[in-house]
Order: C-alpha cells, then sequence, then structure tokens
C-alpha cells in the first residue's frame, strides 16, 4: 500500500532525531569524564586535521581525569592546543609523554544552565519530530488529492502518523529526563 512508505519514512526520520537528540546529550558534560568528550576535536597533524581519536588513545584512569597518550610523542603540542581551543573550559597537562584533562566539579549555577540547555535540545528535537508529522501528512493528503486512497484511509494513516508522534515525544522526554537527573546528581 502507498501509505506504508509514507509511514515508514515518517517512523525512520523520528528515530533519526531521536538518535541524533542521545548523541547530542553525549556531548553535554556532566562531571564525569568521557572520551566523547574530546575524541572529534580538531588536531593539526601531519598538515592536516584530524580527530583525536586517531591521533591518540583516550582513556578515563579516574571519574574526573581523561587520559590522552598520542600515538605519535611529536602531536603531543597540538592536542595540547586543541583541547585548549576547545569550549570544554579545562586545562590540560602535558607531562611529556601524555597529557591529562582533569574536570573540576560542577558548580549547582552550572547544573542549572546545563539542564536548561538539556531541556532546549528536547524542544528542538520535538519541533524536529512534527516537522516529519507535517511531512507525511501532507503526503498523505497528496495521496488522497491524487484518488490513491480513500478519506477514511487518510484519517486512519493521520491518527497513526500522530501516535508515531506522541510515542516518540514520550521517548525524548524520557532522555530529556534521564541527563538532567545525571547532571544534577552530586
Amino acid at each position: 500500500m502507498p501509505t506504508q512508505k509514507t509511514i515508514k519514512d515518517a517512523q525512520a526520520a523520528m528515530e533519526k532525531a531521536l538518535s541524533h537528540l542521545r548523541k547530542e546529550f553525549t556531548l553535554v558534560r556532566t562531571g564525569r569524564a568521557a572520551p566523547l568528550l574530546v575524541e572529534n576535536l580538531s588536531v593539526a597533524a601531519y598538515g592536516s586535521a584530524m580527530p583525536l581519536k586517531q591521533c591518540g588513545a583516550i582513556s578515563v584512569p579516574e571519574a574526573r581525569q581523561l587520559l590522552i597518550k598520542p600515538f605519535d610523542a611529536g602531536l603531543l603540542k597540538e592536542i595540547e592546543k586543541a583541547i585548549m581551543a576547545s569550549e570544554l573550559g579545562v586545562n590540560p597537562q602535558n607531562d611529556g609523554k601524555v597529557i591529562r584533562v582533569t574536570f573540576p566539579p560542577l558548580t549547582e549555577e552550572r547544573r542549572k544552565k546545563l539542564a536548561t540547555e538539556i531541556k532546549a535540545k528536547g524542544e528542538e528535537a520535538k519541533v524536529s519530530l512534527r516537522n516529519v508529522r507535517r511531512d507525511a501528512i501532507h503526503d498523505l493528503e497528496k495521496l488522497q488529492k491524487e484518488k490513491i486512497i480513500t478519506e477514511d484511509a487518510l484519517k486512519k494513516e493521520k491518527d497513526h502518523v500522530q501516535n508515531t508522534l506522541k510515542d516518540y515525544e514520550k521517548k525524548i522526554d524520557a532522555e530529556v529526563a534521564k541527563k538532567t537527573e545525571e547532571i544534577m546528581e552530586i
């Protein structure tokens, strides 16, 4: 049936919006060290820009510390510059062999600000879900105007798209609540 493709495309787009939100949330600093925070920083290496994860091994020896061991010791200065130029707000310590990045604990004010940012990202994701719904309904109405589907089928499929939207909005709310709780932990 022609409506199945429209519905499948809408579900795929909604799932993509949810996974994008999850990826965005991994980049939000929660007071704990995570390799994801630095692995995609651009490092000037060998005449071009490379992601940090391709320049060295990143590990988490302690809850608030990252340890970066470059594959080539000549890249220590460039990795250090990339970390300092980032928006992380941390100072790396270079001991000549490895770089240690210690994350200070988050203040209450910073936690609240991050929680607000998390909520805003959740709202952006919901807006993109609603745009997917709008496009899907538009496609379904087009099928109905072309007499490919009946008015009853249109109503049924519109309800299906709406219910799918509600399900994904609940998933987004759950992700926002989970990340907010993680940030507000002391």
